[in-house]
């Protein structure tokens, strides 16, 4: 799975990048609030990536900081929330409009974004209100230090291994409730792919 990648810019289009590593080049798709952050083709980027795994592709999304990724992980185990609209949500609000919308429950807030009802704004509003705690101040601006904690990591390994969001985070919530007060990642992997392969 790639996590980061770092080497020269080599196209930018709002909503997609190319960046060229070690002579490799990565197509990544990215909101609209990192495109604005990167530099111009040639320069030097360094990008946080989720990998998107599903049965005919594998997708990479980058984030120029890691509360963008973070909120993206959380975004796409909403139900009905896809890769391709948590995108959409983090370009048309960006991270911290997003954290102050959920916070105050303002789901015309998310309903003004593109491609993104009111039911669904209100869904987004209700699988985020508790998912959001310990990303800092809806101002602070980035995430650097914050850990995403072992629900979130446990989903987003299930999903890019191809299982449904939905499901994953249902199989997380089982998984953590057995487990003990500080459970070893692989094992709580290892305990999900028994119960999903049944």
């Amino acid at each position: 799975m790639i996590a980061h990648l770092t080497g020269v810019l080599i196209d930018k289009q709002p909503g997609s990048v190319i960046v060229d590593v070690g002579g490799v080049g990565y197509q990544l798709a990215i909101p609209l609030s990192t495109f604005y952050d990167l530099g111009d083709p040639g320069s030097r980027v360094s990008l946080h990536v989720h990998t998107h795994v599903r049965e005919d592709t594998i997708a990479l999304f980058g984030f120029r900081t890691p509360l963008e990724k973070a909120l993206f992980g959380r975004l796409i185990v909403s139900s009905g929330v896809g890769p391709r609209t948590a995108i959409a949500v983090l370009s048309g609000l960006g991270p911290e409009d997003l954290i102050g919308a959920v916070r105050r429950r303002d789901a015309a807030r998310l309903a003004s974004v593109p491609g993104i009802g009111r039911k669904t704004a209100e869904r987004i509003i209700l699988d985020l209100a508790d998912r959001i705690e310990g990303l800092g101040d809806a101002g602070a601006g980035t995430m650097q230090t914050t850990r995403t904690g072992p629900r979130h990591d446990l989903v987003s390994a299930l999903v890019n291994l191809g299982y449904n969001p939905r499901v994953a985070a249902q199989t997380a919530d089982r998984i953590l409730q057995e487990a003990g007060a500080e459970p070893v990642f692989q094992d709580l992997l290892r305990r999900s792919l028994r119960i999903l392969s049944r």
